[in-house]
């Protein structure tokens, strides 16, 4: 959002973390009940010191200012407060969703609201919002398929998965080794058999070193200590620190069900994933040499000057953001050259 945001200088953005009036769910805020969720916890703290430090204006829950805002720009439709659906809303794309569950496939039959998913299985497909950027051709077939009108949503590929090349120049001080990037799949109330899965990791690498970065949102010191019950003694386990870079200089790399599986796949990396690799393929975020932010604004420039209707924009941006993208082709050639979505490294 923030590299979005900096593409509309002539623009006064603010900035929220997820929020909701509901005065249960700002009351399971308050509790802690929430806080391994986007909602609390260490995402909000995150969040709220990442804004402070680049001087951005944290209007959370737009209770901060006084604003009247003309536009909304997400992350999630999972959850779209009621005062949001009154403006313009344009949403981005912001990593992988997860699988579709038993309970997911439930909650869509009971017509359930799609945050009873209790995932992100549903992000994209709730048709809530007029215009939506999604980071591949796959994934907009996904989000249609699932409920988003095909007319919405525009394939811009997304800011921080779209220029994997840039990754490969780095300090980090490792190379050729087995990389695991591990989920924080128990503290989203699902079942995880970490022994098993260190065990798969170690039988992977074969004896070659193996690195382990775990998820932000995860228990450290459990995790460090199953690491440490199973792996060989010389594994090492880093709890901060780019995992973008961890990729690049690695041999290998071997995830749960994280979205920097894309960047692996982006640098011809040898991967593993919970979910089926060929699939993962398909729907890898388009390397357009990290213009995804550009696109996404010039939506929202557009979209936020129109005068007329949604159906009425939709159907003009559609011509416009193809002019865009044959603009982009022209001008960074060689990130569309690669149909399979591997930059090429020379």
């Amino acid at each position: 959002m923030h590299q979005v945001a900096a593409q509309l200088p002539e623009y006064d953005c603010f900035f929220s973390q997820l929020y909701s009036k509901n005065i249960f769910i700002r009351h399971a805020v308050r509790m802690g009940i929430l806080d391994t969720t986007i909602m609390g916890g260490e995402f909000k703290r995150k969040s709220d010191a990442y804004l402070d430090r680049h001087g951005l204006a944290n209007d959370y829950a737009r209770s901060v200012y006084d604003n009247q805002y003309d536009m909304a720009v997400l992350c999630s439709d999972l959850y779209v407060p009621r005062d949001l659906r009154r403006l313009k809303t344009v949403w981005v794309q912001e990593g992988m969703t997860d699988p579709i569950t038993i309970w997911g496939k439930w909650t869509r039959r009971l017509h359930l609201p799609t945050y009873w998913a209790m995932n992100t299985a549903y992000n994209g497909c709730s048709n809530i919002c007029d215009v939506y950027c999604s980071a591949s051709e796959g994934y907009r077939q996904q989000f249609s398929r699932l409920g988003t009108d095909q007319s919405r949503i525009f394939v811009t590929g997304i800011p921080n998965f779209d220029h994997a090349a840039v990754h490969l120049n780095n300090s980090f001080p490792y190379r050729g080794y087995v990389l695991v990037a591990t989920s924080d799949i128990r503290e989203t109330f699902r079942k995880d058999d970490r022994p098993a899965f260190i065990r798969r990791c170690v039988a992977l690498a074969a004896g070659r070193q193996l690195v382990f970065k775990l998820h932000p949102n995860e228990n450290m010191e459990r995790g460090v200590r199953e690491i440490r019950e199973i792996a060989p003694p010389e594994t090492l386990i880093f709890t901060e620190g780019s995992t973008e870079q961890m990729i690049a200089n690695c041999d290998e790399l071997i995830t749960q069900y994280s979205t920097v599986v894309y960047i692996g796949i982006a640098l011809g990396k040898k991967v593993h994933s919970y979910f089926d690799v060929e699939k993962l393929k398909e729907l890898a975020p388009v390397q357009n040499g990290g213009q995804s932010a550009v696109l996404i604004a010039d939506l929202c420039r557009r979209y936020v000057e129109f005068k007329g209707n949604r159906d009425e924009f939709l159907r003009t941006a559609r011509v416009i953001t193809n002019s865009l993208h044959e603009r982009e082709r022209t001008a960074h050639p060689r990130y569309y050259a690669n149909q399979e979505g591997v930059y090429p490294t020379a």
